[in-house]
């Protein structure tokens, strides 16, 4: 019988790299995500297919059900990732793959992949769902991470997330604020890699307690921003306090100086999305200087 799983994507509005050490972040889940369909068969083999927005294949790999070894890919790589990410689920559920003889596995995202909205993070959750496992365990045997974009992946509501003890905390909130129509997420048109961008925050020297405490307080206080200029004071806060520890200089003062409102990087600094105070005029500016995307609060927000 057919089966189908869907994850919500993720942005982190608040406590990005922090949030690996414990620090309180803001996220939320997106109105885009990724949908992951099951079909047993007798073939003896794990045939999957990726397909991007535009039902394009992207990826396809075939592999050996008995032993998950890879025997024909369109990406080695990726490939021998996605049997890392099935040995283990299949470690904490032996019987996953004696549902059937063979398996057709269609993946369809429902935005574009280079806008890093959770490809990986929303392939984990399917994953992990169809193997009847725990997602974060899954996340992090396989990968690490702070597991915020799982929370994000499993909640239809904007979340407060923090690791305990190694352990998720996750809280569905209320934010929703009044100034959301002043805020926008814009693209800059570049993949950035998690993986390189966790590494070179590990290799600064700080102090972690001081930094954990400094971000937690600010996202509690975005949460309750209660106007659009207290929320840009906190974001600019975020922002100098992440510029020190990364030795990095603050997107707004790399590529927009001249912008007139306040910008916040999310995520991984250099790439993926940021969020922007504004206007109906921003989308114009910001289209001015060859970044496309510009998606009201609203439209991205599930």
């Amino acid at each position: 019988m057919e089966k189908e799983f869907y994850s919500n994507g993720k942005l982190l509005l608040s406590g990005e790299y922090a949030i690996l050490d414990g620090a309180l972040g803001l996220a939320i889940p997106t109105s885009y995500g990724q949908s992951l369909q099951v079909t047993p068969n007798t073939s003896g083999f794990l045939d999957w297919t990726s397909l991007d927005l535009n039902k394009n294949v992207w990826f396809s790999a075939q592999l050996d059900l008995t032993n998950l070894n890879v025997v024909a890919t369109s990406d080695k790589s990726m490939a021998n990732t996605l049997k890392t990410l099935l040995l283990e689920a299949n470690a904490q559920n032996p019987l996953l793959l004696t549902d059937s003889e063979g398996f057709k596995i269609e993946t369809h995202l429902t935005f574009p992949r280079n806008w890093g909205l959770g490809t990986s993070s929303t392939l984990i959750n399917n994953l992990a769902q169809w193997a009847r496992v725990d997602a974060y365990q899954l996340l992090w045997n396989a990968f690490g991470g702070s597991g915020y974009d799982i929370a994000c992946a499993q909640t239809n509501s904007p979340l407060v997330y923090q690791l305990k003890n190694n352990k998720p905390k996750v809280e569905s909130i209320a934010f929703d604020p009044y100034f959301k129509e002043s805020l926008y997420f814009v693209h800059l048109n570049q993949k950035q890699s998690s993986k390189k961008a966790i590494a070179n925050y590990r290799e600064q020297q700080f102090d972690t307690s001081e930094l954990v405490k400094k971000i937690t307080d600010l996202t509690r206080a975005t949460i309750g921003a209660t106007t659009l200029s207290d929320f840009e004071l906190l974001m600019d806060r975020h922002e100098t306090v992440l510029s020190a520890i990364l030795k990095m200089t603050p997107v707004k003062e790399r590529l927009f100086p001249d912008y007139y409102g306040t910008i916040k990087s999310l995520g991984a600094w250099g790439g993926d999305f940021i969020l922007a105070t504004g206007d109906e005029k921003s989308i114009s500016y910001f289209k001015s200087k060859g970044y496309n995307t510009v998606i009201p609060y609203s439209k991205m927000v599930l």
